[in-house]
Order: structure tokens, then sequence, then C-alpha cells
């Protein structure tokens, strides 16, 4: 009986070890959706989210390579976000290489029909 307690135990505890959620663990695209949702993301004033409820128009933003927003020309996603985070957020741009904005394109990336 007892050896059946400690190899239950194991199992618990492997499992909650390779649990994404309980290890504190998060993927590019649950950090990315949680700086889409965040007022503050970027010092800015509202979210992404506010304009782009559920990411409303951003579907096909995944798979583009060309963007005009705000008068402009963006070769990237990456641009057309920091065009859209200092224009309708009111933030500071980031970094396109940063860890965030890789984060919050592969959010957005996410949301492209496959």
């Amino acid at each position: 009986m007892e050896r059946k307690k400690v190899q239950l135990l194991a199992l618990l505890v492997v499992a909650v070890s390779f649990s994404p959620g309980l290890a504190g663990q998060t993927t590019m695209v649950e950090k990315g959706k949680a700086h889409f949702n965040n007022p503050g993301f970027a010092g800015g004033r509202k979210s992404c989210s506010e304009c782009h409820p559920g990411g409303d128009n951003l579907r096909e933003a995944g798979a583009k390579t060309t963007f005009h927003i705000g008068g402009g020309e963006q070769s990237s996603l990456e641009e057309a976000i920091n065009v859209c985070i200092v224009n309708a957020k009111k933030g500071q741009a980031i970094d396109v290489n940063s860890d965030q904005m890789q984060e919050l394109a592969s959010y957005i990336r996410s949301l492209s029909p496959r």
C-alpha cells in the first residue's frame, strides 16, 4: 500500500512539473495575448483589444508582408505594430527584435486562419 502512495505522489509531481500553467511557463502566444489586452503595454493609454476586440481585422495580418497604416507603408508586422503602439495606444515604439514584440507578433499571427 505504501508503495502505491509513493508512486501516485511521484506521478503527481511529474504531472505538475510539466503543466505550463502550474509550472509558471507561458507560451509566446499567451504572453502576446496578455500584451494585446494590457492598456499599459509599451507605455500606452489603451489596449490593442480596444480597437481590435477579439483580434478583429487582424485575421489576415500574420500572413501579410506589406502594411499601409497611418499614411505610411510598413514592410513587416512588427513595424505595423509599432505604428499602432505610437499612434493608437499613444505609447512608445518597442524594439522589433525584442521578446515583447515577438510575443505580440506571435499572438497576432496565431489569429490567422490555418
